[in-house]
């Protein structure tokens, strides 16, 4: 995407829509490293309005991930390995 001499990008219609940017709608940068997020603030969404975004991304989410037979304490302890604490070998 090409910025403009003043400094202007377009964020693209998809974006915009799955975000909620519109006219008057403010946007923050954030550094992360060595990347940039444009984040876009929410002020006018109530909260049930969050909870079905996040249900939706929820939905979206689900199946996702093959847990291989794994209850989800072994597939914690297979993502952050033996805790000497617990299991002194």
């Amino acid at each position: 995407m090409r910025v403009t001499e003043k400094g202007q990008v377009t964020i693209p219609k998809p974006i915009r829509d799955k975000l909620g940017i519109g006219p008057g709608s403010e946007v923050e940068f954030v550094e992360r490293g060595e990347a940039v997020e444009v984040v876009a603030k929410r002020l006018d969404e109530t909260p049930q309005q969050r909870r079905e975004r996040l249900q939706r991304h929820l939905d979206q989410m689900r199946g996702t991930i093959d847990l291989g037979g794994m209850t989800t304490d072994e597939f914690m302890d297979s993502l952050r390995g033996p805790r000497d604490d617990l299991d002194p070998r």
